[in-house]
């Protein structure tokens, strides 16, 4: 058995799920230098914590015994920063000890306390849950914390960055000076260290090797990107690599709703998980990751701490992180436990320094790259189709009939072509991409990068710049429409293939808009419209440059005519 020195059912469960070796953070809780202490152990997530602590408190619980006693009031207390931790490790120890008959009730926010209540009221070995939950569980007397043999705080440092100082210290005094306490942190600042000094005993500092360079199994590429193909650029990564899972950081809620369904527009299986969706929503949306039914996640930082998706073997920042250890937390959703994972940043010109701060911080190993072309793509979905399983599958007596009847009416190659137009209905096409290629980009090119990635100017603000004239355009949509910039914006980009850097003034009538697009950008624009659907319609205006004039009430005149007048005085 790779766990020798388990508890039995521990040691057979692990080598059922195919654990040959414990991971090094592992293989330090079970060290014997580590039996029967409190341990501050520093470690990335991903390293294989949860089974790490769980194997270290395996002893405290069971002793020499193979099963544990009836559920009663808990015998071990889990704390983590999030809901969706909270519930990961949950199912993580439920598995751990299936055969221990082990009773494992999580308590987090946003689930009913009162169905929480109840499981604890039946009886149970350990407890996971989130900081202010299980506070109020201890508060209303719910949650015992008398028999507590082991408490171990997961991520501690989230925990107070999200600012659950007070909880904790909390649920740490209201459990009995004999257990033990077990504190796992990716990073160890003071105040982690101030926390472990005064809530254990003689602690055993547990520095993981590796844990302060990264994940040695996530290899790290920076993507050079023009900032308006930046969504495409998206698209290309996801299938160039083809992850049976993956999931693209956004920085904003608004940046993950429009990436979401710009990936659904296209054909890609994609969820939300953003601080605005209800638990049931976050919920539902893992659960069509874990299954099958999605393969992408579009998230915030903040919606995805914590969470871990089995095959997710790509992380893509489509925003670049705020720093490096926002980098790290993103990437360490991926090549967890031993697993492989690639970790794409797409960088535009005038973020190439930043980027390349961030990873020097990391201390990350990365190589440079254009994002995958649109011929690239294509060339691996050939190769892919020839090795779709179905052609290896042995024909049924149906399926050869229906072959039989094909072959003789249609020739080969004609039924090769349906075939191929079939395998490619079922994926989404791949986006024309450039690459910037930052070597021999000119400082006046970075400059214009810089500024197109700032976005669109206000509405109502003609574009200026050193790109010519723009061009004026009149749409078939007006007030009668609904239509309203924060709608407008988003159809004319992605219908138009531009960015919103690229759209300049809008002015919005009765039955009909006019808005000014870049000159260098227009052709394409007028081009894309063309092909696009009939009830949209778009026409050049003559003239150039200058915005139409917009037509203002009588009562919008007078407004004007009385601005500045002095105001009356009243004595």
């Amino acid at each position: 058995m790779p766990f020798p020195i388990l508890p039995a059912p521990l040691a057979r469960t692990l080598a059922a799920r195919g654990y040959e070796e414990p991971t090094p953070v592992q293989e330090a809780v079970l060290d014997p230098a580590s039996q029967g202490r409190d341990l501050l152990v520093s470690a990335q997530t991903g390293s294989g914590k949860t089974v790490a602590f769980g194997i270290a408190v395996a002893e405290r619980l069971l002793g020499d015994d193979e099963t544990l006693p009836p559920p009663g009031a808990p015998l071990a207390l889990v704390i983590a920063p999030t809901r969706e931790l909270a519930l990961q490790v949950e199912r993580e120890l439920s598995w751990l000890y299936a055969e221990t008959g082990a009773r494992v009730v999580p308590c987090v926010g946003g689930m009913d306390p009162r169905r929480e209540a109840r499981a604890l009221d039946a009886g149970v070995h350990i407890v996971v849950g989130t900081p202010g939950r299980l506070r109020d569980h201890i508060e209303r007397g719910r949650l015992k914390t008398e028999t507590l043999a082991a408490v171990v705080l997961d991520e501690a440092d989230e925990m107070l960055d999200l600012g659950f100082r007070d909880d904790l210290e909390f649920i740490l005094s209201a459990a009995p000076p004999t257990r033990r306490t077990l504190l796992f942190s990716a990073t160890l600042p003071k105040l982690i260290t101030a926390l472990a000094e005064r809530y254990q005993r003689d602690a055993l500092r547990l520095a993981v090797a590796g844990a302060s360079r990264g994940h040695a199994d996530i290899q790290y590429r920076a993507v050079r990107v023009y900032p308006r193909e930046i969504e495409h650029a998206v698209v290309n990564v996801l299938r160039y690599v083809d992850a049976p899972t993956s999931i693209v950081f956004c920085n904003t809620r608004e940046g993950v709703r429009h990436l979401q369904a710009s990936l659904i527009e296209r054909g890609f299986t994609a969820v939300a998980l953003s601080g605005e969706l209800g638990q049931g929503e976050r919920n539902a949306a893992l659960q069509a990751l874990r299954d099958g039914r999605a393969r992408v996640c579009v998230a915030t930082d903040v919606a995805a701490r914590g969470i871990d998706l089995p095959g997710l073997d790509l992380v893509i920042h489509a925003d670049l992180p705020h720093d490096a250890e926002v980098m790290q937390h993103r990437s360490g959703r991926t090549g967890r436990a031993g697993r492989k994972g690639t970790s794409v940043l797409l960088v535009a010109g005038s973020r190439r320094r930043r980027a390349e701060q961030m990873l020097a911080i990391a201390g990350v190993s990365y190589e440079w790259s254009g994002p995958p072309t649109a011929e690239e793509v294509r060339v691996l979905d050939r190769d892919r189709m020839l090795d779709d399983p179905s052609f290896s599958e042995e024909p049924n007596e149906e399926d050869r009939e229906w072959a039989d009847a094909l072959l003789a009416k249609l020739p080969p190659e004609k039924l090769a072509a349906a075939l191929a137009r079939a395998y490619r209905a079922r994926i989404p096409a791949p986006e024309e991409v450039g690459d910037p290629n930052f070597s021999t980009e000119s400082r006046q090119s970075q400059r214009k990068a810089a500024a197109d990635e700032r976005g669109a100017v206000p509405v109502g603000a003609p574009r200026v710049g050193d790109d010519g004239p723009s061009v004026w355009f009149r749409l078939n949509l007006g007030r009668r429409d609904s239509a309203d910039p924060r709608r407008l914006l988003p159809m004319l980009t992605r219908r138009g293939k531009i960015g919103r850097g690229d759209i300049g003034a809008i002015r919005i009538f009765e039955r009909e808009t006019k808005f000014e697009i870049r000159g260098t950008a227009a052709a394409d624009f007028a081009a894309a419209f063309e092909r696009g659907s009939p009830d949209v319609a778009i026409e050049r205006l003559a003239g150039e440059g200058a915005p139409p004039p917009k037509k203002q009430s009588p009562r919008a005149s007078k407004h004007r005519r009385e601005v500045g007048k002095p105001k009356r005085q009243h004595g």
